[in-house]
């Protein structure tokens, strides 16, 4: 036999107890272990139902947190592959890892059970009726009432006060300081208060189980008494508009629908209170129409959100009205900005928009609208800068100016440079007095880089 023989018959010899270790070693201890730990879950079991402290729990806990560790360190091994490949018949007895593997199944969900309970049995907590009274104020302030719901809240806010500090041996009351305040920021003001009072009597899981249990009895009767409370949204849209007084500029209806005649007025008397109220509200896509065309005629300021929400569901209207109003707000330019690069339909708003509200942000993405392949991009984008009047545009207005091929967006870069009205400026639009487009002509005629005495 040669040396170079040896390894492999020292490989064949050796693969027989390699199987054998594989297949018989392991699986008796592993069904010892997993009947033992079987027996064990009855135990814990047991353990748990007899738990009556807070301590003892923690003691529950603990031995379910080691059985489980010591569950998890078992492997069952894999079953072999047989070397049939056709569909097992279902009268072939399982093999015997998968029995194990079962077994092992069955002990694991035993295990999350007895989890479950242990977190079942805890508690409640002072911690538990804390966070049950913040809830309830969340809800009242983060809700818009009616006048009628306001009162209820009052009432139902007195009566959950009565029987909080009757359980708790407590004194907390609906604050007089703050009778003036809005009904929900006083109520929060005394839920404050009373979450205050929980946290002071430290309450214990075991020794005061009964007033923790009383206390989350009230506090989910008076969440109850939150929810039925009449809310802003349960009033039809006309009396919500009733309410806040939209048709009291009505002496008689001229107009229909009458939401059409009180805007109208409320246009004239420049109340943009009523015409936000009116587009909020209001789900016809008619009246809708008429909100914005009011708006945009007015331009004011408080429109800003709702119209930078509806610019951002690419509206041409509510891009046009923030143009309007002016305003170089930080998510007025962040909204306009992502359509420069977009489609004309909303390029030719969006370019005026930024324009006349100044966006010094967009002078750079506008620029590099000026090659654009449409020439009515080019055009409304020197335009736009113009209206911007940022010296940094006047050398790339100056290289369309002398290189377009179509002399109105030549014309529209005189004109921007005209805007911007430096003297560097007039003097690039004064060299073109006898340009062969007489628009250009004309925005040559009226610049005059020489100051004024």
């Amino acid at each position: 036999m040669s040396e170079d023989d040896t390894p492999d018959q020292t490989d064949q010899e050796a693969e027989p107890a390699g199987e054998e270790s594989e297949q018989t070693p392991d699986l008796e201890v592993i069904r010892t272990q997993l009947d033992e730990f079987s027996d064990e879950v009855e135990t814990l079991e047991t353990d748990l139902d007899a738990a009556e402290t807070e301590d003892d729990l923690d003691d529950v806990e603990a031995d379910l947190e080691a059985f489980r560790t010591e569950l998890e360190a078992v492997e069952i091994p894999e079953p072999p592959e047989t070397e049939d490949e056709e569909e097992e018949d279902e009268d072939d007895e399982p093999a015997p890892e998968e029995e194990l593997q079962e077994t092992y199944d069955e002990i694991e969900s035993d295990l999350s059970d007895l989890e479950s309970e242990l977190e079942e049995q805890r508690g409640p907590y002072g911690e538990d009726v804390v966070g049950e009274i913040e809830d309830a104020s969340g809800t009242i302030t983060g809700t818009r009432w009616t006048v009628e719901g306001r009162d209820e809240l009052l009432v139902a806010a007195d009566d959950y006060l009565g029987e909080f500090n009757e359980i708790l041996g407590s004194s907390v009351a609906l604050s007089t300081d703050e009778a003036d305040a809005d009904t929900p920021d006083r109520l929060a003001g005394t839920l404050d208060d009373a979450v205050a009072a929980v946290e002071d009597a430290e309450l214990d899981a075991d020794d005061d189980a009964e007033t923790i249990a009383g206390l989350l009895e009230a506090t989910d009767d008076f969440q109850a008494a939150i929810d039925d409370a009449t809310e802003w949204t349960d009033l039809e849209v006309r009396e919500q508009l009733r309410r806040e007084g939209f048709y009291d500029v009505l002496d008689h209806v001229k107009d229909f629908p009458p939401e059409w005649h009180a805007l109208k007025v409320h246009e004239k008397r420049g109340n943009v209170d009523m015409i936000l109220l009116a587009y909020e509200s209001l789900g016809s896509e008619y009246m809708e129409n008429h909100c914005l065309e009011a708006l945009e005629r007015m331009g004011p300021e408080e429109a800003i959100d709702p119209m930078v929400q509806k610019a951002g569901r690419r509206d041409e209207q509510a891009i046009s009205i923030l143009g309007k109003i002016g305003v170089a707000d930080d998510d007025v330019v962040d909204a306009l900005l992502d359509y420069v690069d977009s489609n004309p339909t909303l390029q030719k708003p969006t370019f005026r928009a930024l324009g006349e509200i100044g966006a010094e942000a967009a002078v750079q993405p506008l620029a590099n609208q000026l090659v654009a392949d449409n020439p009515d991009v080019r055009s409304w984008a020197a335009r736009a800068l113009g209206l911007i009047g940022d010296t940094r545009a006047i050398d790339p207005l100056a290289d369309v100016l002398a290189d377009d091929e179509e002399d109105r967006v030549r014309a529209s870069a005189a004109w921007a440079l005209n805007r911007i009205g430096t003297s560097d400026a007039l003097e690039i639009v004064a060299e073109y007095d006898d340009d062969r487009a007489y628009l250009v002509q004309a925005e040559a005629e009226h610049a005059d880089p020489e100051p004024v005495a």
